[in-house]
């Protein structure tokens, strides 16, 4: 899979192990009568690692699923940047669904991998007339119309709201790996994650201000009660931004953070909510 700017993607696809995905579906029906989950991992994670298996063998048995690497992360090339050009990747992999022939594609983001499916659902639209006019957004530029890489709705879990929060010691760590040259050597040979140099320029758009952008595509926020990195106002503000009905927000009591801590009733839940019928 290759993205926009050129970057080389792994990405895995596993058909639905329960016909078409949905109750009564038949063993058979073909890609446009199956929903696809797109699962965007979380930092230092890869479409290998155990957690990220695991969620696809949940999402699986109500649809078919792509998991794939973000640049810098398994065997995709590049580097991270943490969640700015990763939605070039995210793009690719929902553009990749399409072309398979899926109708229904629902982006399942984790962690960073949150982060960039809000942001992805609010740059992406399907058409250029479901664009908001009111609000003018550079990043928009070019990603409207018929390039098949919008998604139909977006699940969010353990996102933060905001970029450069350090409020956490797990967040300062990271940001420690990220920021500095030792770090970005733990990160390269600890975490088999390449991190890019540069900061980010422009700043991109970001999650709270992306929320409000998704509409008409459902929004489901899930976060943990115990979540290290991100407290509970992360979640709260994010559902806060996206206006009344504009997006579904679940807390989960004792869950901590992203893929790793989201336990299989949690992941056959999300599933559910992304196959069920098209909300209005």
């Amino acid at each position: 899979m290759l993205t926009d700017d050129g970057v080389p993607v792994e990405a895995v696809y596993e058909p639905c192990t329960t016909g078409a995905g949905t109750p009564g579906g038949e063993a058979g029906e073909g890609p446009a009568a199956t929903p696809v989950i797109v699962v965007a991992h979380g930092f230092t994670g890869s479409a290998d690692r155990p957690a990220v298996r695991r969620a696809a063998r949940v999402f699986a048995r109500r649809a078919a699923v792509i998991t794939f690497s973000f640049r810098g992360h398994g065997r995709s090339g590049g580097r991270s940047t943490v969640g700015d050009r990763e939605v070039l990747d995210l793009a690719a992999a929902v553009a990749w669904a399409r072309e398979l022939g899926h109708s229904r594609v629902v982006t399942v983001g984790f962690s960073m991998g949150g982060s960039v499916v809000l942001r992805h659902g609010a740059l992406y639209a399907a058409e250029s007339g479901a664009v908001h006019t009111a609000v003018r957004v550079p990043e928009r530029a070019g990603r409207t119309g018929g390039s098949g890489a919008h998604t139909d709705a977006v699940v969010s879990v353990s996102a933060p709201a905001r970029w450069y929060y350090r409020g956490t010691a797990p967040m300062r760590r990271l940001h420690w790996v990220v920021t500095r040259p030792s770090g970005r050597l733990v990160g390269r040979y600890g975490f088999r994650t390449r991190i890019a140099t540069g900061d980010w320029d422009p700043v991109p758009l970001s999650p709270v201000a992306a929320v409000p952008l998704i509409a008409p595509a459902p929004l489901l926020l899930v976060h943990g009660d115990r979540d290290p990195y991100f407290p509970l106002d992360h979640p709260r503000m994010l559902a806060e931004a996206a206006g009344p009905g504009g997006a579904e927000l679940w807390l989960e009591r004792g869950m901590g953070h992203a893929e790793n801590a989201a336990d299989d009733a949690l992941l056959a839940r999300i599933a559910d909510w992304a196959t069920a019928a098209p909300r209005a």
